[in-house]
């Protein structure tokens, strides 16, 4: 999936506040939770090998701790009133440009359009660089996730099928 600025950069609703994530436990804790009933591939074969805590610090050595794009990027989102967490959205940038690298929304807060206000946010934190594009990707089986991201202007460039073995 690819951003360009020629599509709009989405306005905050006010459903959800959002604040960088506090530390590492923070980020592996949101993560391990978010896994329960993911629908990508590679989450879903992590859990088959590993407990969600495990394979959630694995994304973090392996993948996160290389960004070198500021953490205050890394946005948990919360509802508005209590600041109860309700997903998590890693804007990063990597050696070539600005990605969404992860985006989830807790699994007791799935199915209420959440999805859209997290994505929008890591949209508009990319989007403050000026980038050229902003890329992302999503499983093909991955459905609501893809649907979110073309309502939320994103185009598909390139179709990816994720593969594992049991």
């Amino acid at each position: 999936m690819e951003w360009t600025p020629e599509s709009p950069v989405p306005e905050p609703t006010g459903r959800l506040a959002f604040r960088p994530v506090a530390d590492e436990s923070e980020l592996v804790d949101l993560l391990a939770e978010i896994l329960s009933g993911t629908l990508d591939a590679y989450g879903l074969d992590d859990l088959r090998r590993m407990p969600a805590r495990q394979a959630a610090q694995l994304q973090v050595d392996a993948e996160f701790a290389h960004y070198t794009s500021p953490r205050d990027w890394w946005r948990v989102a919360t509802l508005p009133d209590g600041g109860e967490p309700v997903g998590l959205v890693i804007a990063a940038r990597h050696q070539y440009r600005p990605i969404l690298a992860y985006i989830g929304v807790l699994a007791e807060h799935r199915g209420r359009g959440y999805i859209d206000e997290i994505l929008a946010e890591g949209t508009r934190v990319l989007a403050t660089t000026q980038p050229e594009r902003i890329r992302a990707s999503t499983d093909v089986g991955n459905t609501p996730m893809a649907a979110a991201f073309a309502r939320a202007g994103y185009t598909v460039f390139e179709r990816e099928i994720v593969m594992t073995w049991g």
